[in-house]
């Protein structure tokens, strides 16, 4: 594994001038906006017989500025400014990658490298927005000190409000910050902010990885969130998804050159069979490129603190951790079953972060237990700072739907909170977004259940149900956190 890391990175030195000038791709591709006001555009699409730009810009003229192809099937084209230098494509006007397919049809994509798509309402799929407004939002705060220990508010921005409708960055920077501060928290975990067509996905069908999620407001509104949050002491983590993206092809990263591959491996690995979407090959040269880049994007333009990694799991092995349940055994973790491709990813992915970025922090979402996926890369592992003790929800539900209160086993809960990997640091948690939203009832609900509607008031009587659900909700976050790892997590539900 080491290896196979240590070559990847000796190849990016060698033919891309080191991982700090590969990972800042995201300011060559897509569409970018020069000094001088002319725009220089960029795309990689291996499968495509042309590439053309079209758009407002152009009276939507498919053909007039097409790309000019370069090596390793990508593609380039540069518009001069305009008169008095004014920039030719103006910001907010809408824009198409146009690709002729080699059978011959003419798709019409939006860039992977899109910063802004928005969807009008009466419309089903995302328009990509030009944004290159004339003055970005200019940061105020230092982000805090890395800190010792994190007590992290899992948060999701659209239901961050008692009102029946999508909620805003704004609301949640005026509103919710100051909240989360009074409780105590010293860092907030985004979800859904990377741009997805379906909201009920809350936010894991990504369909722009570069674009942060117009639904809730603009860029710039999200920039001055996480800048509120730093003046507070607040660090900021954002929940990234590079374990699989959306189907969708009109308004997402499926088929953008006309082929079934690209970004993704073709074929049924492509794939995953649960979760209907696309599955990334992380082999590849500019795959790498694209998400190592998207990292840096959030990290340098967003000022986020570090990321949550989602679905780990499934990028670790080929099997996806479908069907498949895991004992401990070595076995499970080493040996062919292992993508070890997307394993030196997050190696890579990992080793970057820390490398221009030491004060970040990174978290797995690992339900298998990968041993040392927790450990830095130099040890050979994956280097994630923190996982998450995904096992402990899961226990808290057994042993509330199996057994009565009084034939709880202190000794079986506290094996289970304490049962982790060595010198491996684990965040603790009684429950998150996957019991409270994903078709489950919440830790209250299957304490309560029915009475949580008739009885919660102080107006009608205490029944013991309510007395004893709040008593044994109190102690089992208190053991969760005394016990179960270095850090907390809570959702916000």
């Amino acid at each position: 594994r080491y290896s196979l890391f240590y070559n990847h990175l000796k190849d990016i030195e060698e033919n891309e001038g080191g991982i700090d000038k590969f990972s800042r791709s995201y300011k060559t591709f897509g569409v970018n906006q020069f000094v001088d006001g002319g725009i220089y555009c960029k795309e990689w699409a291996p499968g495509a017989e042309a590439v053309f730009l079209a758009g407002d810009f152009n009276g939507w003229n498919p053909f007039s500025h097409p790309y000019r192809k370069m090596e390793y099937g990508k593609w380039e084209l540069f518009i001069p400014p305009g008169q008095d230098g004014y920039p030719p494509v103006p910001h907010g006007s809408k824009l198409k990658v146009v690709i002729r397919a080699q059978n011959g049809d003419l798709l019409y994509r939006i860039s992977p490298w899109a910063r802004y798509v928005v969807r009008e309402e009466n419309k089903v799929n995302y328009d990509w927005v030009h944004w290159s407004p004339p003055q970005s939002y200019i940061h105020k705060h230092p982000p805090p000190k890395k800190l010792k220990s994190l007590r992290i508010y899992e948060s999701h921005v659209g239901i961050a409000s008692p009102e029946g409708k999508v909620s805003s960055y704004k609301n949640f920077t005026y509103n919710v910050l100051p909240r989360i501060k009074y409780l105590g928290y010293n860092c907030v975990q985004v979800m859904a902010i990377m741009e997805h067509a379906y909201y009920a996905s809350f936010g894991y069908q990504v369909t722009s990885f570069f674009a942060a999620s117009s639904r809730y407001g603009t860029p710039d509104e999200l920039k001055e969130m996480i800048d509120v949050a730093h003046s507070m002491g607040i660090i900021v983590l954002l929940d990234v998804v590079h374990s699989h993206a959306s189907k969708n092809s009109e308004d997402g990263l499926n088929q953008f050159d006309g082929t079934d591959s690209c970004f993704f491996h073709s074929g049924p690995r492509g794939t995953h069979q649960l979760w209907d979407s696309r599955l990334f090959d992380y082999a590849n040269w500019e795959v790498l490129r694209f998400l190592l880049s998207n990292l840096r994007m959030w990290l340098e333009d967003y000022r986020f603190d570090g990321f949550r990694f989602d679905g780990v799991t499934s990028m670790l092995y080929h099997h996806h951790g479908i069907g498949t349940g895991f004992s401990g055994d070595y076995n499970e973790y080493f040996g062919l079953h292992v993508d070890e491709d997307a394993l030196c990813y997050l190696m890579l992915a990992n080793h970057m972060i820390h490398l221009l970025h030491p004060e970040c922090i990174t978290i797995a979402e690992d339900v298998s237990g990968m041993p040392a996926l927790c450990r830095p890369v130099a040890e050979g592992g994956g280097g994630f700072d923190y996982r998450l003790a995904m096992a402990i929800p899961d226990k808290w539900i057994q042993i509330i739907k199996e057994l009565k209160d009084e034939d709880w086993n202190m000794g079986n809960i506290v094996h289970t909170l304490t049962n982790r990997r060595y010198e491996e640091k684990y965040i603790a948690y009684a429950e998150s977004h996957d019991q409270a939203l994903v078709g489950d009832k919440t830790l209250a609900f299957r304490l309560m259940d029915a009475e949580m509607y008739t009885n919660m008031s102080v107006l009608s009587p205490l029944t013991p149900i309510i007395d004893r659900g709040i008593q044994l909700h109190k102690m089992i976050r208190l053991i969760t956190h005394a016990l179960g790892g270095e850090s907390y997590l809570n959702f916000m539900g």
